[in-house]
């Protein structure tokens, strides 16, 4: 699969029984339709069942950055805000087929959905350091 942002070939990685599709040049993530969900159950954080529904239903995001196509059906993807503080642009195939989560994105996601405070080794700290290490997610995103 060919990343939607830089077009070099994607890896598959396996967390918890979920495969994600990784691009190692720019750093973003690609979850296909379930996927987001099946990660946030699996880390028993917080999240609502239909993710990629929920956000389609959201009108489209005002953004200069360039549309994106699906690595699936090559359809542009919509723009969608997700969170409040900070705020997310993420990508959404038109077509369901999922989202695309640039560099550090998915970092401020799972931050923002935790709601308590992080124990001495909770799912959410489990989580932070695989996508440092597996992702190379940035610290600086806050």
């Amino acid at each position: 699969m060919k990343c939607p942002v830089c077009r070099k070939s994607m890896i598959v990685v396996e967390y918890h029984s979920v495969e994600l599709d990784y691009c190692p040049a720019c750093h973003g993530t690609w979850f296909d339709k379930g996927e987001l969900e099946l990660l946030f159950r699996s880390m028993e954080l917080d999240e609502k069942p239909g993710l990629l529904e929920s956000i389609a239903k959201q009108p489209e995001a005002e953004s200069s950055e360039e549309k994106r196509k699906c690595p699936i059906c090559q359809h542009h993807m919509q723009k969608h805000v997700l969170g409040s503080s900070p705020q997310i642009l993420v990508d959404l195939c038109s077509r369901k087929h999922g989202l695309w989560f640039d560099s550090g994105e998915l970092h401020r996601l799972v931050k923002g959905i935790s709601t308590g405070d992080l124990t001495e080794y909770s799912s959410e700290q489990e989580l932070l350091v695989f996508l440092g290490e597996a992702f190379e997610a940035e610290d600086s995103c806050k």
